[in-house]
C-alpha cells in the first residue's frame, strides 16, 4: 500500500498531477479542493494517498489532507460510489460542506455534484450519517438542533452555505429558532 508520495510536482493536469519521486514518475488522481492547493511545478508536493487496484488498472489517488482521505475511504465503501464518483464528490464540495449535508440531512446539496442523482445522494446520506457529521468541529457548523434548523431556514431563503455559516457564529449559544433567525438576517443585511 502506498500511502503517501513526497516529491517534485512534474505535471499538472487536472484532475491527474505526475510527482517525481527520485526518478520514478506517480500519476495520482486529486480531488479539486487538492489541485487548487498544489504548488507550482518543479516545486515539493507531499500528498496522502489511497491505491485502488482494479482487474484492468492501478490507480493512485492523493489527497491534501487526512480529513479528504477518510472521506474518500468513507464514500468508496458505499455500494455504487466508486472511486471516480467519490473524487467528483470531493471535488464539488469541501470535506465540512459535505459533513454539514449529511449532518442536516440535505440531498439537495449533493445533487448539485455531478454524477451524483437523487438515489445515490439519499444513499450517501444514509450510508454517511455518524460517519462524517460527527467531525464538523470548528468550521461555523451547527452545534445544536437550534442553529441547525437556522442554518437550514437561511438556505432555503437563498443565502449561499458560507453567508449562513459564518451568521451563526454571531449567535448567542442558547438562541431560539425564531430569534436566531431575527438576528442572522440582521446580520446579513448589513
Amino acid at each position: 500500500m502506498i500511502g503517501k508520495l513526497t516529491g517534485t510536482l512534474s505535471e499538472k493536469n487536472p484532475p491527474q498531477v505526475m510527482i517525481d519521486c527520485h526518478g520514478v514518475g506517480y500519476e495520482v488522481q486529486v480531488p479539486m479542493s487538492s489541485f487548487y492547493n498544489l504548488p507550482g511545478l518543479g516545486e515539493q508536493v507531499s500528498l496522502l494517498t489511497h491505491f485502488v487496484v482494479r482487474e484492468d488498472a492501478q490507480i493512485l489517488f492523493g489527497f491534501g489532507t487526512a480529513a479528504e482521505r477518510e472521506a474518500f475511504r468513507q464514500l468508496i465503501k458505499i455500494s455504487g460510489v466508486g472511486p471516480r464518483t467519490a473524487l467528483s464528490v470531493l471535488s464539488g464540495m469541501s470535506v465540512t460542506e459535505l459533513a454539514q449535508a449529511v449532518t442536516l440531512q440535505e440531498g439537495g446539496r449533493l445533487v448539485k455534484v455531478p454524477g451524483i442523482g437523487k438515489k445515490t445522494a439519499e444513499r450517501l446520506l444514509l450510508e454517511l450519517k455518524g460517519k462524517l457529521g460527527a467531525d464538523l468541529g470548528p468550521a461555523g457548523a451547527p452545534v445544536n438542533d437550534a442553529q441547525g434548523d437556522i442554518l437550514q431556514a437561511l438556505i432555503s431563503l437563498g443565502y449561499s452555505d458560507k453567508e449562513a455559516a459564518a451568521s451563526l457564529k454571531a449567535l448567542p449559544a442558547d438562541v431560539g429558532v425564531s430569534e436566531g433567525i431575527k438576528l442572522a438576517l440582521k446580520a446579513l443585511a448589513k
